[in-house]
């Protein structure tokens, strides 16, 4: 099993729409990369910790590799907004890949080249190690699942 996390606007779309593809086993929301231990989702919100909005994914490299993860990813943010996605704005809703294994780093940046090509503005997802990431409270995990007319940004 391999794990990534990835920040694209609302951590609920992003979450469904990865539990939902193949060879993904695991799924979890949270907050990555800031700078306050355990922050809640209010803290976050104020935008004075530095954490994204994210979901950590598990998954198994025999059924999905990590680049096609990537492609999916892509698919689903605009990676050239900046601390926004759709009508959800501040920074912890901007963008971002964070890895744990420094051997995934070439294939994200392939991936993200093979974006650039994509657009005329410049690409602004933050692609960066993962420093720490905080489980987001119970009410929000699989918040879709439970609440499958609640808000989200991504067309499934």
């Amino acid at each position: 099993m391999k794990d990534i996390v990835f920040a694209g606007g609302c951590f609920w779309g992003v979450e469904e729409y990865m539990s939902r593809i193949e060879g993904v086993v695991d799924t979890k929301v949270g907050y990555a990369n800031g700078i306050k231990a355990n922050p809640s989702y209010e803290e976050v919100c104020t935008g004075t910790t530095g954490h994204a909005e994210s979901c950590y994914v598990k998954f198994d490299e025999n059924k999905i590799t990590l680049e096609e993860l990537l492609h999916r990813f892509w698919k689903i943010i605009d990676p050239t907004l900046v601390n926004r996605q759709a009508g959800d704005t501040g920074e912890q809703y901007r963008t971002g890949i964070y890895y744990i294994d420094e051997k995934d780093l070439p294939i994200i940046l392939k991936t993200l080249e093979e974006e650039k090509n994509k657009y005329e503005k410049p690409i602004v997802t933050e692609i960066e190690p993962l420093k720490c990431f905080y489980d987001a409270e119970e009410y929000h995990q699989k918040y879709l699942k439970k609440n499958p007319n609640g808000y989200c940004h991504i067309k499934f």
